[in-house]
């Protein structure tokens, strides 16, 4: 990783109030190198070890919920048993490709919400996420 590439990241985690440690320098670097996109764990942890970055499957875990916390990456419930992190934190919308297990952003002004529930008493709504199921054409 190229000493700028290092110390952007350094500064984005700092500025997160995370303490760049080696491995979330390592993996924060992997994460966002290759634009907005979604990965779940399993994905990131293959990354990693391609990328001879040492790092167990927990290690990846803890540290995209620290990501998640600290509002660097948001978590995409799709199905009940893949979790995805989208590294594109803005308002926005996804359709998810079912038997690839793709997730593709909708362009935010796509999809116009109207008539939403009052939230309960001492509540606000944070945001509202809308995934569109997509299969191939059946014939």
């Amino acid at each position: 990783m190229a000493v700028e590439d290092r110390m952007s990241t350094e500064m984005k985690l700092r500025r997160s109030g995370l303490r760049p440690t080696r491995q979330r320098i390592a993996l924060a670097s992997l994460l966002f190198a290759k634009g907005d996109r979604h990965l779940t764990v399993e994905e990131l942890h293959e990354e990693a070890l391609g990328a001879s970055v040492p790092v167990s499957l927990a290690t990846v875990y803890n540290t995209l919920h620290q990501f998640t916390e600290a509002g660097l990456i948001r978590v995409l419930a799709v199905e009940s048993t893949k979790t995805y992190f989208d590294t594109n934190t803005s308002d926005h919308h996804h359709f998810f490709v079912e038997g690839q297990n793709e997730v593709l952003d909708i362009p935010v002004n796509n999809i116009a919400i109207d008539n939403l529930p009052e939230p309960p008493e001492g509540m606000e709504i944070s945001h509202v996420d809308v995934v569109i199921r997509l299969r191939p054409k059946q014939r």
